[in-house]
């Protein structure tokens, strides 16, 4: 049996859209992540950027479990001392709650020179409301709770 190798210029790559209302952060963040890296397709890779591009819309209505949005914390550091700075999700939900559902994301996907470009794949919006219509996005229902 050979291994199957599929040059980049022979990809397809789809333009899927997820309705995040009322969905709780990790399960949406696993579905992005499985179809940024490609791994609903045959010819998964993992050396190899073949997954999909992904339209998120809806990310004000996430939901977290339990007491997550006081709890969960979110740190950024300059390396100068004293310079710490952290956020309650809360805060970030109601700074960009885009960021919250992208962090997810970012955590979910290897850390390697690939994650950058994988991460650029997700697009993510407050509303219901997009600016890829062009791209005629397909609706992505599958494994998704209510």
């Amino acid at each position: 049996m050979k291994t199957l190798f599929v040059a980049k210029e022979d990809t397809e790559n789809n333009w899927w859209i997820i309705d995040a209302a009322n969905q709780r952060v990790g399960r949406v963040a696993t579905q992005i992540a499985m179809l940024i890296r490609g791994k609903h397709k045959p010819t998964f890779t993992p050396n190899q950027d073949n997954g999909d591009f992904v339209v998120v819309i809806n990310t004000d209505k996430l939901q977290l479990t339990g007491t997550k949005w006081d709890d969960k914390k979110y740190f950024r550091h300059s390396r100068f001392f004293g310079s710490l700075k952290e956020k309650t999700a809360a805060q970030m939900k109601e700074e960009d709650s885009t960021f919250v559902l992208t962090e997810a994301v970012r955590g979910m996907i290897p850390e390697n020179k690939l994650s950058y470009s994988l991460i650029k794949k997700v697009k993510a919006f407050k509303g219901a409301e997009h600016n890829l219509t062009a791209q005629k996005p397909q609706p992505w229902t599958k494994n998704l709770s209510k």
